[in-house]
């Protein structure tokens, strides 16, 4: 093959790279786009709100981790995260001596007539569910970062093959 096709070639294989590259990123950064506002819009319409600092409700000494997000709300997976595993977890631990659900549960079971063990079954069940749906809502927004990620690399590659394109357009009119 002379270099002249050669050329032609990876002209249009850098060109067609390109486009595809940029095409995929344009997805991938609407996943990034669609992921983020929908969980902020998502968590926004639930109004959870962290605890005002120097309040009994966050405690520096039972809440270390907590006290950057201070009487804000959880509007994002990071804040969703931090509220479901270091609030949420903490008080059912404390409530139920440090026990899950399914080991409170198993007891409930065994002794159906504990209306406090049947109460409190259902305050880490409770627990539970909101726990589930503010890490989903993490993780989503894990997701969406990921996604952003990709969209950078796509932008990469789209630019590398581009320059591939260049050069070897340049080349071309050389010879």
């Amino acid at each position: 093959m002379k270099n002249k096709q050669l050329d032609q070639i990876l002209l249009w294989v850098g060109a067609l790279l390109t486009v595809l590259f940029v095409g995929m990123a344009a997805f991938t950064w609407w996943g990034h786009n669609f992921a983020a506002s929908t969980v902020r819009s998502q968590l926004m319409q639930e109004k959870i709100y962290f605890p005002k600092a120097g309040s009994p409700g966050l405690d520096p000494k039972e809440f270390p981790g907590l006290q950057q997000y201070a009487g804000t709300q959880v509007d994002s997976g990071t804040k969703a995260k931090a509220y479901a595993d270091e609030y949420i977890w903490v008080h059912m631990m404390k409530a139920s001596g440090g026990k899950t659900y399914a080991e409170i549960s198993t007891e409930a079971m065994a002794n159906p007539k504990d209306a406090k063990l049947a109460g409190l079954k259902a305050t880490l069940f409770q627990g539970d569910m909101l726990r589930s749906s503010l890490l989903t809502a993490y993780a989503f927004s894990v997701f969406g970062d990921v996604a952003r990620y990709a969209t950078y690399a796509l932008l990469l590659a789209a630019l590398l093959a581009l320059l591939l394109a260049a050069s070897t357009a340049g080349r071309a009119r050389k010879h």
